[in-house]
């Protein structure tokens, strides 16, 4: 037992002499190829083999005959193994190579749209998994550039809506004050409420705006509390309720079904803002005599989508663009329900109906558009920043605005 363990000793020294040796190699020799450093590390493994075998074969008193036969087979065993080393390293290489060339290629395509084709062949396990990786990262920034251009397009359609909009009654207000100044005015108290209405339409815009850059930049501060969402529809009803009498519009709040009275932790003012927004709009868009009604549901949610991910919303608000995270899925919701009578939305504009400056001038209704076509992104953006999901639908008759939820805990 002494013996082994001695010639156990003797082994492991001449080994670790060859160890330390391939370690500096390695050492100096980082910054080369990979084929000279996996033959560094073969030789490493060989060199190893023959210092013990040739420390061991001292100790133990081997002829000279039995010495050059051993040194013989680890001679022919590191020809061997360099040679298999360079084959590996080399074709290695060359996949590197070649998934580096499909990266340089997908860069310089990426502006022109392009996309990231991977190298055909075999590949190790990491490279594989890295060409998967380049593959969903190349997927990422394709759908990054759709969302941007978007976007971009978007924002030039509500610059050009909105110089209009603001052109317009600037221009009535110029008329109105000089003829106020001129006094040729025949009835000055009515140029006067004339420019009242006008200057609060302007300044409901510009609050649209503001509210709608704070959306977009992140910077929505909210402050939610755990409340009913029957005190806020209750609180939009009566507040619709003017605009409602002036258009001929009956407001139904229909009973909630069961199990709906399930509280919600919201931010009271900007949900109010919500619920407004959605019953304003649906009033404008029915005829007179016809009906809007508001529902509360209950509902289980299987399963929450990033929104900000499948929309292309990434507007500033999250730069993540997890606001559903997986903890919320299978999580109850209560969901507000805003039916109009207005005719339905054309299938190809349903997608559209919460883009900035959308305001639906091909609806089955004709009604003249009121305000920039910011209410319904605005509603959008709030309810998103409550963890929430804004969506519309045609029903017979019209359509279906619907803001989901989530309940409140406990």
């Amino acid at each position: 037992m002494n013996d082994i363990l001695l010639m156990a000793a003797f082994a492991f020294l001449g080994a670790a002499v060859a160890g330390v040796l391939g370690a500096i190699a390695l050492r100096l020799l980082r910054n080369r190829s990979l084929v000279v450093s996996v033959s560094v590390v073969a030789a490493t493994a060989v060199t190893a083999m023959l210092l013990g075998t040739l420390a061991v074969a001292r100790e133990m008193f081997l002829s000279g005959h039995d010495l050059t036969v051993v040194s013989i087979v680890c001679l022919m065993a590191a020809v061997v193994a360099l040679a298999t080393a360079v084959l590996l390293g080399r074709w290695v290489v060359a996949r590197s190579n070649a998934l580096a060339a499909a990266t340089r290629s997908f860069g310089h395509a990426f502006a022109e749209g392009g996309s990231f084709a991977p190298p055909a062949g075999g590949a190790t396990a990491e490279l594989a998994a890295l060409s998967r990786e380049l593959a969903a990262t190349a997927e990422r920034l394709a759908q990054s550039r759709q969302r941007e251009r978007a976007l971009d397009a978007s924002r030039r359609e509500l610059v050009a809506w909105i110089s209009h909009d603001l052109r317009t009654p600037l221009a009535g207000l110029r008329a109105m004050a000089e003829a106020l100044e001129d006094g040729m005015a025949a009835d000055p108290g009515r140029y006067h409420r004339q420019i009242r209405a006008e200057t609060e339409r302007l300044d409901a815009m510009v609050g649209d705006l503001f509210e709608l850059s704070r959306i977009h930049a992140g910077a929505l501060a909210l402050a939610p509390t755990r409340m009913s969402v029957h005190d806020l529809v209750g609180d939009a009803l009566a507040g619709a309720d003017p605009l409602a009498r002036e258009h001929g519009v009956r407001l139904v709040g229909e009973p909630p079904e069961p199990g709906a009275a399930v509280p919600v932790e919201v931010d009271g003012k900007e949900m109010t803002r919500v619920l407004g927004n959605l019953l304003v709009n649906a009033i404008r868009r029915t005829p007179a005599d016809g009906t809007v009604a508001v529902t509360v549901a209950f509902r289980k949610q299987e399963q929450d989508r990033d929104q900000n991910g499948d929309q292309g919303r990434d507007q500033g608000r999250d730069q993540d663009g997890d606001r559903h995270r997986d903890g919320d899925r299978h999580r109850a919701a209560v969901v507000v329900s805003v039916t109009d009578q207005c005719g339905g939305i054309p299938e190809e504009d349903l997608a559209r109906v919460f883009d900035t400056g959308w305001r639906g001038n091909h609806a089955r209704t004709p009604v003249p558009p009121a305000g920039a076509g910011l209410g319904l992104a605005i509603v959008r953006g709030i309810v998103e920043a409550h963890r929430g999901r804004a969506e519309v639908r045609n029903v017979p008759g019209g359509c279906r605005f619907e803001v989901t939820l989530p309940a409140a805990h406990g």
